[in-house]
């Protein structure tokens, strides 16, 4: 069965609200961060390309009622949300909480409702899609005064209350905790942050499912498929074992019937 299309046209603008890996926490360059990979991606098939706007806080939380408020980066999210989101009018909106939140302390139902209430928040004022990404992997649970809470186990259990928040909220949810595979080499040298191949990873996941359920980023390449040159050339590899090469058929004209048997 054909998935639901979740949003049929180009996209236009791209708000990325969330922690400091979204911020770029640890990527070699700028623009290594997984939201400017994911804006080149989108814009890679469209004709215009999005405007992205990053809205990552260091050391973030969900909202100002968690436990760990007091010594995170402030504003939290819910704080936030006018100048930080609704001001932007998004028509894409990538929310990624939670890495902070469980190491924090904050207890899973707390966390499910806080974001459930943001969402609600948000579509008061806006109507973007909007993808929730679970908790990214990480290897360095120790060492970190204030958060030092969480657990591969705990953020698995925050993973699935993040799908169960977007299942139940008209979301679409990204699992960026096991698209990892647990290759601790995708992790900065800090154990928390992404570094580069991290990032590319993260972007590459979330561009992945929007591509899966956003008919509207294959608009150019349905075009493109009507006018593009068959630019296949294998004639030197076939060549090099004797066998001729076919011609292939011009653009929008059915290639010739199969001969072979």
């Amino acid at each position: 069965m054909e998935p639901r299309d979740w949003h049929s046209d180009p996209f236009r603008v791209l708000v990325t609200l969330g922690e400091s890996t979204t911020a770029g926490g640890w990527s070699s360059t700028p623009d290594r961060c997984w939201a400017p990979l994911l804006a080149q991606l989108i814009g890679d098939f469209q004709d215009e390309p999005v405007t992205l706007v990053n809205t990552g806080i260091g050391a973030n939380v969900i909202s100002n009622r968690v436990p760990s408020y007091e010594k995170s980066g402030k504003p939290a999210a819910n704080e936030r949300l006018d100048k930080h989101v609704i001001a932007h009018n998004p028509d894409l909106l990538v929310v990624s909480y939670g890495l902070n939140d469980a190491r924090g302390a904050t207890p899973v139902e707390m966390f499910r409702d806080e974001l459930t209430q943001l969402l609600e928040d948000i579509r008061t004022e806006c109507n973007p899609l909007i993808v929730l990404p679970g908790p990214y992997y990480m290897t360095a649970f120790a060492g970190y005064p204030n958060y030092e809470h969480g657990s591969h186990e705990i953020f698995k259990i925050f993973n699935l209350a993040t799908q169960q928040v977007a299942a139940s909220n008209n979301c679409l949810y990204c699992d960026v905790y096991n698209a990892y595979n647990e290759a601790s080499w995708m992790v900065h040298d800090d154990g928390v942050h992404a570094n580069d191949l991290g990032h590319r990873i993260i972007a590459n996941e979330i561009f992945k499912v929007l591509a899966q359920h956003c008919s509207g980023l294959a608009i150019r390449t349905k075009q493109l498929e009507k006018t593009s040159d068959r630019w296949r050339d294998e004639s030197v590899l076939k060549d090099d074992y004797g066998h001729k090469t076919d011609e292939l058929p011009a653009p929008g004209r059915p290639a010739p019937p199969d001969q072979s048997g």
